[in-house]
């Protein structure tokens, strides 16, 4: 039987079709199931970096350690809690961003920070735009800053925002701040609470307090 040039080539436009479909839901299928990469701007992956330092003794209390933080973040945040493993007895309660260009104190990287003195934790809400604008305050804690065991805090970050009426909350960390610079070394100079078992190290340097 003699079949026409013209039903041949609709049978042949029909396979291609089914075929270039079935690709195309491959592809689909391929694209929800892979995870998000870590570079990509979901909150939940803004990245912090930071330390703290033996601050200059307070006059008014002598009997008190300082101790300095200053961290930054890939990403904005509105909010961050600092997590001493000692009791502290008092912090800053208003704390500025800085441009890392300028140094200068920026309006816009603001925190307003509270918290139980004595207590174990400093919260602050406020703003920084990310983009590795450093912030720095300090708390204190009860006698001197290097005396064995050291404080080493931890950092966690949020970052609230708000749709269509809907409030929406994403929290990153907790960042190991590591141990206090500025001290002696000792046997367990290096070490931190958060074990260092992975390539991104989140004691790095930032802007240092003035």
């Amino acid at each position: 039987m003699h079949v026409p040039a013209v039903t041949r080539l609709r049978s042949r436009l029909g396979i291609a079709l089914a075929v270039l479909i079935a690709a195309i839901a491959a592809a689909v299928m391929l694209n929800h199931s892979a995870p998000q990469s870590i570079a990509d701007s979901n909150p939940n992956n803004t990245l912090c970096k930071g330390h703290i330092n033996k601050g200059k003794p307070d006059p008014d209390d002598p009997d008190s350690g300082v101790v300095e933080y200053t961290f930054a973040c890939s990403q904005p945040i509105t909010g961050y809690s600092i997590l001493p493993d000692k009791s502290s007895t008092s912090f800053e309660t208003e704390v500025f961003g800085t441009d890392p260009a300028t140094k200068e104190v920026l309006a816009t990287d603001a925190f307003s920070c509270n918290g139980d003195q004595p207590g174990w934790g400093v919260n602050c809400t406020g703003a920084n735009v990310g983009n590795w604008h450093p912030i720095t305050s300090s708390f204190t804690i009860d006698g001197d800053v290097c005396a064995e065991p050291r404080v080493d805090p931890l950092l966690v970050v949020t970052y609230a925002s708000v749709s269509s009426g809907k409030a929406t909350q994403y929290i990153a960390g907790p960042f190991d701040l590591g141990r206090p610079r500025g001290c002696k070394a000792t046997k367990h100079s290096g070490k931190t609470r958060i074990p260092k078992d992975t390539d991104e190290s989140t004691t790095g340097d930032v802007a240092p307090i003035q």
